[in-house]
C-alpha cells in the first residue's frame, strides 16, 4: 500500500509539469521570446570553467552549488559529489555515490549535505569527502538540506519538516504538514538560524519552528488558493526563501512575491506576482524572477516595481542572484544575463550551457558561479 501511495504522488507531480508546460497556449507551445541585441557595458572575465558529470540530469532537478570558505561543493544527479578550491576550479576531493542525488548542496558546520529520490539523506566530511552518516526520511528530498550545527533540517517532497542530529543523523524531531492535491515538483530548501527552521510548503504557507523542540512558533498565508480546477488552485513556494538582515523574502506560484519579519512572521510588503523560483535582495530593493519570464524590480518600501523587463518571456528563468550593482539571471537556452539593479536594462550576457541554466547562480565575494543543466561549471567576475 505505501508503494501504490508514492506512485500516485509522483502521478500528480507529472501531471502538474504537464499541465505548466502546456497552459502557454491550447494548442501549441509558445517559443522562448528571441533574444534582442544589446550593447554590453560590462566584461564578464571567465576565471575558470569545470565539467561536472551529468549536470542537472532528466528531471526537473535544482541542485545548487554551495560555498564555504575557499572550497565550492557541487554534485551531479548520479552522485558524483566534488570539492573544488573556489578560486583557481582545481578539484580537491571527489566521491561517486552511484545514487539518484536530487536534493544539494548544504554545507556548513565540516558537513556537505545531500538528499536523494528514494528520501535518502547524506552527510560527508567537508576537508575529505567521507561518510559521516546516512538517514532515511519519508519521502523524496528534492531540496538542499540545511544546518545550524546542532541539527540538519530536510523538507520532504510530502512537505514535511525533519530534524536530524548533526553528529549521527538520527531524528530528533518532525512536523507535520498535508500538502496541496496537485503541486509542482520540488521544493524549496529550508532556512536554519540557531534557534529557527523556516520552511515555505506547497499550500502557500510559511512556517518557522523551533529547532530544539519542533514546535511551530509561527506561521504565514502568503498566497490563498483561487480558481474552480486545482491546477488554478496552486501556490506552491518551490523556489526558497532568502534570509538578509531581518526580513525573509518568499516568492509563490500563482499568489505573491513578499518580505516579512523573521522573528514575527509579520508580512512587511507584498504585491501579486507568480514565480517558481526564488528571490534576491539588495540596495534596499527586492528582485524576482517572474513564472512567464518578466524581471522584477521592487521597492520594498512601497512594494511597488521600480522596473519590469519584459525581453525575457517564456525563457524560463533561473532565480536572480545579485552581482555587484547588477542582478544575473539564467535562462532555458543556457544565457547568463545580467541587467542594472538601478532600471533593469541589460548590461551583458554570455553563454554558459547549451543545455539551459536552472539554479540561481552564486555570488560569494565579487565571484559569480553559474551551473548549468549540462554540467558546465563557470566561474565570473567582472572587469
Amino acid at each position: 500500500m505505501p508503494n501504490l501511495k508514492r506512485y500516485k504522488y509522483m502521478a500528480v507531480l507529472a501531471l502538474a509539469l504537464l499541465a505548466i508546460g502546456c497552459s502557454s497556449t491550447s494548442k501549441k507551445e509558445l517559443k522562448p521570446q528571441p533574444l534582442e541585441k544589446i550593447t554590453s557595458e560590462i566584461k564578464l572575465n571567465k576565471e575558470w570553467s569545470k565539467s561536472v558529470g551529468d549536470g542537472q540530469g532528466k528531471l526537473w532537478n535544482t541542485l545548487t552549488p554551495a560555498i564555504d570558505g575557499g572550497h565550492l561543493f557541487v554534485t551531479d544527479v548520479k552522485g558524483r559529489v566534488s570539492a573544488l578550491d573556489r578560486y583557481t576550479g582545481s578539484t580537491v576531493w571527489t566521491r561517486k555515490l552511484k545514487l539518484n542525488v536530487s536534493g544539494g548542496v548544504g554545507v556548513g558546520h565540516g558537513m556537505v549535505l545531500l538528499g536523494t529520490l528514494n528520501g535518502d539523506v547524506i552527510a560527508l566530511n567537508a576537508d575529505t569527502g567521507e561518510d559521516l552518516w546516512r538517514s532515511k526520511v519519508t519521502s523524496e528530498v528534492l531540496a538542499a538540506p540545511a544546518t545550524n550545527g546542532n541539527i540538519v533540517v530536510v523538507q520532504t517532497q510530502d512537505d514535511r519538516l525533519i530534524a536530524l542530529e548533526a553528529s549521527t543523523g538520527e531524528q530528533r524531531w518532525i512536523y507535520e504538514n498535508t500538502p496541496a492535491v496537485l503541486t509542482l515538483r520540488g521544493t524549496g530548501a529550508p532556512v536554519v538560524t540557531e534557534y529557527i527552521a523556516y520552511a515555505g510548503l506547497s499550500t502557500g504557507k510559511i512556517i518557522a519552528i523551533d529547532t530544539d523542540r519542533g514546535l511551530p512558533i509561527w506561521e504565514q498565508r502568503i498566497a490563498v488558493p483561487s480558481g474552480r480546477t486545482e491546477l488554478e488552485r496552486m501556490v506552491d513556494i518551490d523556489g526558497g526563501l532568502l534570509l538578509a538582515s531581518n526580513t525573509l523574502y518568499v516568492a509563490t506560484y500563482q499568489g505573491r512575491i513578499a518580505g516579512l519579519d523573521s522573528q514575527t512572521g509579520q508580512i512587511l510588503w507584498q504585491r501579486e506576482g507568480s514565480s517558481y523560483v526564488g528571490m534576491a535582495a539588495g540596495f534596499g530593493n527586492a528582485y524576482a524572477s517572474l513564472a512567464d519570464g518578466t524581471v522584477e524590480g521592487v521597492d520594498q518600501r512601497s512594494s511597488s516595481a521600480m522596473w519590469s523587463n519584459k525581453s525575457l518571456l517564456r525563457r524560463q528563468l533561473s532565480a536572480p542572484a545579485v552581482f555587484s550593482s547588477y542582478i544575473a539571471v539564467g535562462d532555458v537556452e543556457g544565457y547568463l544575463h545580467v541587467l542594472s539593479q538601478v532600471d533593469g536594462r541589460f548590461v551583458g550576457r554570455t553563454k554558459i550551457d547549451g543545455k539551459g541554466i536552472r539554479v540561481q547562480p552564486l555570488e560569494v565575494g565579487g565571484w559569480l558561479y553559474v551551473y548549468g543543466n549540462g554540467g558546465k561549471l563557470v566561474a565570473l567576475t567582472i572587469k
